[in-house]
């Protein structure tokens, strides 16, 4: 349901209505990929939007960022959603003027729906996996890191590995555990067993790598953690909301402390300002409590990071080879007209500070968050430069281009710095004699292109351990 598909409500409906003519009786009708700032409407889709074309199917239409959805009548029924029910910690349900739920589930609400529906079988996630890694070097890739998975995901990596089709490096991440902290402490002293990155795995193709917690929501759905109002319509002001953590933030950084004490590397998603500082001061405590150097910690979005931040970030990345920024320079593309109007004139000008980063001495590791984003590294490095929204609903140029980065840099950013953050730098990144031979031949010098020809490129030839895995026509 992405961009340029559904540009409106009524492809909405088309679209959910081929879907219902098609699935079974008491079947889920599923979509994903939507953005209301792609939307003619801008607007959410609603329950009442896809009611009349449900053809008595339950529905569930996840936004492209993952952290909201919208859900149909039946769907909401089925769940017990109503107007009197809570909003569940860490969730928002969405709501009309009479108090009545709208259909739109936010961050942990998402889940009074999305357990009722089946689970992908492992069939279909090795056959996912496939895809993936042929699409991954249709476009020049060799590497991802996935984070957030269960050991059923961890068991279809490793089947596709086991029959010789997993063609490119994955390093993942582990869901945290929720529950009492007596058990996170032993569920992490269980992953540090087998989780330990900085040892090679022989081939280095299956890497456990730590750990995935989250402080914070989206950006999309104004559920990140911010010291100021939200804006809407980018002038506007959602009055009233800050965003919230994910749970209590000193439940939260127990949880963290529980991983770093039993010498995990753990990545937070952090996207508002004041999820940020939590994060750099989770950090900074933990490794003065259980000094630990090379655990490389990361920081996923970091969206919006403070001055303070920024200062902590680069002094940790020096001292303790922790706080490393692995942002999508996408957002400012893909999702960035939905972004603009969130985030408001003030804050869109450091989204994303690159160049901030850099004069601090910094490193991070640029990534796509598919499904979130397109995932081709082209549109990452061109985005990393030129910072323009996709369609320009609130200007051409709300980011600005004081935080840009020339194309080399952003390059970096997406081989030998992304390396890093897979422990695997002194292997792969750069092509250098010894490491393994992962390489991207491209149509063209991204050193030398214009910006705007920086997206368009294609890739001609993918080297993959000493094999190619892809060759473009002619």
């Amino acid at each position: 349901m992405s961009y340029p598909n559904v540009e409106n409500i009524a492809d909405v409906r088309r679209m959910v209505a081929e879907q219902a003519a098609v699935v079974g009786e008491g079947e889920w009708v599923r979509g994903g990929g939507w953005d209301e700032g792609k939307l003619a409407e801008v607007r959410y889709i609603y329950a009442t939007d896809v009611d009349e074309v449900d053809e008595g199917r339950p529905v569930w239409l996840m936004h492209t960022m993952g952290h909201y959805g919208t859900a149909n009548s039946i769907a909401l029924e089925m769940a017990g959603i109503t107007a009197d029910t809570p909003d569940p910690p860490g969730g928002t349900i969405d709501r009309d003027a009479a108090g009545q739920p709208t259909g739109v589930l936010k961050e942990s609400a998402m889940g009074l729906v999305t357990r009722l529906i089946p689970r992908l079988g492992p069939d279909q996630q090795r056959e996912g996996i496939r895809t993936l890694a042929d699409g991954f070097n249709a476009e020049c890739m060799t590497g991802g890191k996935d984070p957030g998975i269960t050991q059923a995901t961890w068991d279809a990596y490793a089947d596709v590995l086991a029959d010789g089709d997993l063609t490119v490096r994955i390093f993942v991440l582990w869901s945290a555990l929720d529950g009492p902290i007596e058990e996170v402490r032993a569920y992490a002293e269980r992953l540090a067993g087998f989780t330990r990155p900085y040892e090679s795995t022989g081939d280095d193709r299956l890497i456990a790598g730590g750990v995935k917690l989250y402080s914070d929501g989206s950006g999309g759905a104004r559920t990140a953690w911010l010291y100021d109002h939200w804006n809407r319509e980018s002038t506007g002001t959602d009055t009233g909301n800050r965003g919230y953590p994910t749970m209590d933030p000193d439940e939260l950084r127990r949880r963290f402390r529980a991983y770093h004490d039993a010498g995990l590397h753990v990545s937070i998603h952090s996207i508002g300002d004041r999820a940020i500082d939590w994060t750099v001061e989770s950090f900074q405590e933990a490794l003065a409590a259980t000094p630990t150097r090379g655990l490389r910690h990361g920081i996923i979005h970091s969206n919006i990071p403070t001055d303070r931040a920024l200062d902590a970030m680069a002094e940790l990345q020096r001292d303790w080879q922790a706080g490393y920024p692995e942002p999508s320079p996408t957002f400012t593309w893909w999702i960035g007209d939905t972004y603009a109007g969130n985030f408001g004139p003030e804050r869109a000008l450091r989204l994303n500070p690159f160049r901030s980063y850099r004069e601090r001495g910094m490193i991070w590791a640029s990534g796509s968050d598919f499904f979130v984003t397109p995932f081709p590294g082209r549109y990452g490095v061109w985005a990393s430069v030129a910072r323009q929204p996709l369609l320009g609903i609130y200007g051409d140029a709300p980011y600005g281009t004081a935080e840009s980065v020339d194309a080399e840099t952003a390059l970096r950013s997406f081989t030998v710095w992304a390396a890093h953050q897979m422990f695997l730098e002194d292997k792969v990144g750069t092509i250098e004699p010894g490491k393994y031979a992962d390489l991207a031949v491209w149509d063209r010098d991204p050193l030398t292109l214009p910006t705007g020809e920086l997206r368009d490129m294609a890739c001609e030839m993918t080297v993959f351990n000493g094999e190619v895995v892809f060759r473009g026509e002619g």
